[in-house]
């Protein structure tokens, strides 16, 4: 196969996996939106009710439990927020004066609201729409109780519809992972000879990489906890559990990958190191290769043990023909992420067995 063309097959072949992984929630979205405004009409909405399809636009995610933390969340912060806002029409006229009063007790509320971390902005926000709205005690009744409807439809339905594949999205995820490391391991040796400049952009694109990676560790470990709704996926349960040790595995050795670039880049914008880093750069490469390869298997659930032992006997090889401070320096990520490789296979991990 052509590389163009082989690039385009691997291209759709990321979309079709995304939209796999992603599609459910997508659309259990859609749905829960169209539940949540037929049933504020039904209740008698005389507006459109939006405030009831924003609930499950901003709480729905691949955990059903985080829906239901957040719609409550959401409802106390639209609840406090609209008292704030009567209460302080009912002393001030929409002024400059009202709008600090409301923003600044929205945002002590917000302070001590619960929402997992930060300042909830939701309280102030709230608040500004009763103060912005020209029939405010009409506007606060609508907003609360089509909040509280659409928080209420989407608590209920969240469990039941398109229960997410955990095991499909740790596919995925793992993919990501195993694609992003192999890169940055093989990549960054490469670059020690082409100079500072590009040694300064794979430290950038490292960077992203383990952004990436930790996104994906984050996402991986909330699929794990969205299997206890999902009673067809559990015995996937000891699969899942290998994915997510594997995919949080990756997330340490983003971390070394990381340190490995930072020298990279340090090293090729030494001049007097020049001879150093280039023979650190020929014997790297058998390391790299095999570290990498290792990587590949962890995070496509094969044996990957008689790759770290080969990454192994090659790096301490190379420890013994060059004890440079160059060389040491180069090798210590190494060592770092082959100690971070699991001495056994992760638990649950499958023999080959497809996802359904």
């Amino acid at each position: 196969m052509k590389p163009d063309r082989a690039s385009r097959v691997n291209r759709w072949d990321r979309i079709r996996d995304q939209l796999r992984a992603e599609g459910p929630a997508a659309s259990r979205i859609l749905v829960t939106v169209v539940a949540a405004w037929t049933a504020a009409k039904w209740a008698g909405a005389d507006q459109p009710p939006v405030y009831a399809a924003i609930v499950p636009l901003v709480a729905l995610r691949g955990d059903p439990m985080s829906a239901l933390q957040i719609s409550y969340e959401r409802v106390l912060a639209v609840v406090a927020g609209v008292a704030i806002g009567i209460a302080t029409l009912n002393v001030l006229r929409p002024s400059t004066e009202s709008l600090v009063v409301v923003v600044a007790l929205g945002l002590a509320v917000g302070i001590f609201f619960p929402k997992g971390a930060g300042l909830n902005v939701q309280v102030p926000a709230s608040s500004l729409l009763v103060l912005a709205n020209p029939a405010p005690d009409a506007y606060a009744l609508s907003r609360l109780w089509e909040t509280a409807l659409g928080a209420l439809v989407t608590t209920a339905l969240a469990p039941l519809l398109w229960p997410p594949h955990p095991r499909r999205v740790l596919k995925v995820l793992a993919d990501d992972c195993r694609n992003r490391l192999a890169q940055g391991v093989t990549v960054t040796p490469a670059v020690l000879t082409g100079g500072a400049a590009v040694a300064r952009d794979n430290l950038a694109v490292v960077n992203g990489h383990i952004a990436a990676v930790k996104a994906d560790a984050t996402r991986a470990r909330e699929a794990q906890r969205a299997m206890r709704f999902n009673p067809l996926r559990r015995r996937h349960r000891g699969a899942v559990a290998g994915l997510v040790q594997a995919i949080e595995t990756a997330e340490r050795i983003a971390v070394d990958l990381g340190t490995l670039a930072r020298e990279a880049a340090a090293l090729s914008d030494r001049p007097d190191l020049a001879a150093d880093v280039r023979r650190a750069q020929r014997q790297l490469r058998p390391v790299a290769d095999a570290t990498a390869r290792a990587i590949d298997a962890l995070l496509s659930e094969q044996e990957f043990r008689p790759l770290v032992t080969e990454a192994r006997a090659a790096l301490a090889a190379y420890a013994r023909s060059d004890s440079r401070p160059a060389a040491v320096a180069l090798r210590r990520p190494f060592q770092q992420i082959l100690d971070d490789l699991p001495p056994t296979p992760p638990l649950g991990t499958p023999s080959g067995d497809g996802v359904d």
